[in-house]
């Protein structure tokens, strides 16, 4: 719950930091319909959730793999702690990955699940920031060219209500994925605790647990990050937010609803507002603020790992 929390305050800027920086929401507006739109989409996170839970490690009954999965889970808080504090927005689902694998590196019966790793992380680590850049800026071609002839102060008045039905979209994919992702390791805990027979079984306050917690981590808002995707990587206007959002959460809601796949939500609306960015022109996005960034997102599965692989050596006394 702990890393449920720190992920929503972290990924808040996901929904609704082109909103904000369009001016299309106010900061406290947006945020609380991310919160209610996080809360929504945990309900529909099952498939990712499965995934999470017993598609990546592989570990047995008892408190020594609770050690485990404790130390991955803090692994992951401090490295979304250590990103938001610079203002970085990383991905909070590859530092549970990273942390989780980090741990169980070095546990006793402990089996890291490498094909799993592969095509639930790795692949689609590498493809949803490249399909969310192409997206992105194909549909921003279409946007204006199908506006082309319109006047452009009416025209940033409707897009600007369009990006409030884009960012409400955005928020539940966001809880299809990130709340999903907490769901699934908390069903690992209760499995590898003995608490339940089931590695992929979700009990139903697993899903009201979760979609409370990462509401109210969103709610409070991570104003570091969202002040570095909504101003520091470009400047949006009402077409591009909309056009941003749009392409990010089509491509949650596919890999949630039909691939089961646990992607980022940072990396696809990141990607995704550089593809919109650069339809203007490539000196528009601020490549050396996006060159920070995706240096932070290569780091954030070994140094989660680095981080729990720590904690667990200093814990595993007390679980064994």
């Amino acid at each position: 719950m702990a890393f449920d929390y720190t992920n929503g305050f972290h990924d808040a800027a996901n929904a609704i930091a082109t909103s904000v920086s369009t001016r299309a929401l106010t900061p406290r507006t947006a945020l609380a319909m991310a919160a209610l739109g996080n809360f929504v989409g945990t309900h529909f996170g099952e498939q990712v959730a499965r995934t999470v839970g017993s598609g990546l490690v592989s570990l047995p009954t008892g408190l020594a793999s609770l050690g485990v999965v404790f130390s991955g889970v803090l692994g992951a808080i401090g490295w979304n702690l250590l990103t938001w504090y610079f203002g970085i927005p990383s991905s909070s689902s590859h530092a549970l990955f990273g942390g989780l694998v980090g741990a169980t590196l070095f546990a006793n019966g402990g089996t890291v699940l490498w094909h799993g790793i592969l095509d639930k992380v790795i692949i689609p680590m590498v493809l949803s920031p490249i399909v969310g850049f192409l997206l992105g800026g194909l549909v921003m071609i279409a946007v204006m060219w199908i506006f082309r002839r319109g006047n452009p102060s009416r025209l940033n008045r409707g897009f600007r209500w369009a990006q409030t039905a884009s960012a409400a979209a955005m928020s539940v994919g966001h809880g299809m994925q990130d709340a999903a992702k907490t769901m699934g390791i908390i069903v690992l805990a209760l499995y590898t605790g003995g608490l339940q027979s089931s590695n992929t079984h979700i009990p139903w306050w697993v899903f009201w647990t979760s979609a409370a917690v990462l509401a109210a981590g969103t709610y409070a808002g991570g104003w570091r990050i969202i002040r570095t995707l909504g101003r520091k990587v470009i400047d949006l206007d009402p077409p591009q937010g909309f056009a941003a959002e749009a392409v990010a959460s089509s491509v949650l809601y596919f890999n949630a609803l039909v691939l089961g796949a646990p992607i980022s939500t940072t990396h696809t609306i990141t990607s995704a507002i550089m593809g919109v960015g650069a339809t203007r022109k490539m000196a528009a996005v601020r490549w050396g603020v996006a060159g920070n960034i995706v240096m932070a997102w290569i780091l954030t599965f070994p140094g989660a790992g680095v981080l729990a692989i720590i904690t667990y050596f200093f814990l595993r006394p007390v679980f064994a």
